[in-house]
């Protein structure tokens, strides 16, 4: 039983995974779930350029997303003249 001492409640020695076992797979799942997120958004934003490009080519104008000051309809006047 002396052997046993340092066991936790609910471990038991034929179990064969540790708490730093857990803890590595649970750190795994998480950096390929990081690895996967990324990769989906790597092809997305491939997938938006490659939509732009072809409308560049096609002399349609650009579905843009970004700062509403970079339409030209929000251009602002020269308040120079």
């Amino acid at each position: 039983m002396a052997e046993n001492d340092d066991m936790h409640d609910g471990e038991s020695p034929d179990k064969g995974e540790s708490r730093g076992d857990r803890a590595r797979k649970a750190q795994a799942a998480r950096e390929a779930e990081r690895k996967a997120k990324a990769a989906a958004k790597l092809r997305e934003n491939l997938m938006r350029r490659k939509g732009q490009a072809r409308a560049r080519r096609a002399g349609e104008a650009d579905d843009t997303q970004g700062l509403p000051a970079s339409t030209p309809s929000a251009a602002k006047s020269d308040e120079s003249s």
